[in-house]
């Protein structure tokens, strides 16, 4: 029995349907409500639990062999510091200590770039980085460094797990929320762009990726998941045209970034509506960071990423279609 936890989120139901592609038996841990969209139901178990729950936890973990955690609050809101620690770090906490308890065999972990510190221009990351309060601007990414230490400390204790940093990770989901409200924004012809440049991964290379590290040998290493670093400006350029809308055409310049932020705390706190832009998020646009993916390709050879424009158009059309456009 495989447990994957997160199992409505974008990689959580993907790496489902992978999985359960290979026959293989997965209960599918999720919080709120169970996805629907494209998955079989056929050798799934669906249990419904907070990973902040450890008695559910260790129900869950019950004949498990192989764990994969995918849940986490992915959020650059500052208001909401205290829920991203209590999910990402306590929830990870949890989830090593109820492996070690059930003696799993092996854990993968979705971490993320921002656990290594984004803010690095002029030098391309690689795993050997770490978040710091210099190279780094959000909360996010100190709760997921601070996990990483979790995860670490239970390799300490005799759990065998590999970590995985993915960047912006691309694929078909609600696109209401995350990295897929990319997509969305693009269909209705966002017209503002910034030269920021930063990291992006098919959500289906993330999973192929996590099953490969999962089945090898390979324990106690954390790997970038990186296809292609290119511009903001490119990535809702290509999805644009692969929509046939219009392309990003106004540039956003630091000054205006930093008055729109300004202006959406402002409306947040009045309106209490979340931020469609905070003072972190807009410095991460303007960043041109790149990532070293080379590391992933020496320890799995046989593993070759998908090309962003190739995953453009398949993403483009599975959103077309889910959202009957």
């Amino acid at each position: 029995m495989i447990l994957v936890t997160g199992a409505s989120g974008l990689v959580g139901s993907h790496l489902i349907i992978q999985l359960t592609a290979q026959q293989k038996k997965v209960r599918a841990l999720y919080f709120n409500t169970p996805p629907t969209q494209n998955i079989s139901q056929e050798n799934i178990e669906w249990f419904k639990a907070d990973i902040l729950d450890v008695v559910a936890l260790e129900e869950a973990m019950q004949d498990v062999t192989q764990v994969y955690h995918c849940a986490a609050i992915v959020s650059f809101n500052p208001a909401k510091k205290n829920h991203i620690h209590h999910i990402n770090i306590q929830g990870t906490a949890n989830v090593v200590n109820a492996c070690l308890q059930n003696n799993v065999q092996k854990l993968v972990y979705v971490s993320s770039v921002a656990a290594l510190g984004r803010i690095r221009e002029g030098i391309a990351i690689d795993e050997t980085m770490n978040w710091t309060e210099e190279t780094s601007n959000s909360e996010y990414g100190k709760s997921k460094f601070l996990a990483e230490m979790e995860v670490w400390r239970s390799i300490g204790e005799g759990l065998n797990a590999v970590i995985v940093n993915p960047v912006i990770i691309l694929g078909a989901g609600d696109w209401h929320k995350g990295s897929t409200e990319i997509f969305k924004s693009a269909y209705e012809e966002f017209p503002w762009y910034t030269e920021g440049t930063t990291g992006f991964v098919d959500v289906q290379d993330v999973c192929k990726a996590m099953i490969a590290l999962m089945n090898s040998n390979i324990v106690a290493e954390r790997f970038i998941l990186s296809a292609e670093t290119v511009s903001y400006q490119y990535i809702f350029t290509k999805i644009a045209q692969a929509f046939h809308k219009k392309p990003p055409h106004k540039k956003v310049t630091p000054l205006i970034a930093a008055l729109v932020w300004r202006w959406e705390a402002i409306k947040g706190k009045l309106t209490g509506i979340a931020p469609l832009l905070t003072k972190e998020t807009a410095k991460t646009a303007q960043t041109k960071a790149s990532f070293n993916n080379e590391k992933l390709l020496k320890y799995l050879p046989d593993f070759s990423y998908t090309p962003l424009t190739t995953s453009i158009k398949r993403i483009c059309a599975e959103l077309k279609e889910i959202n009957q456009l």
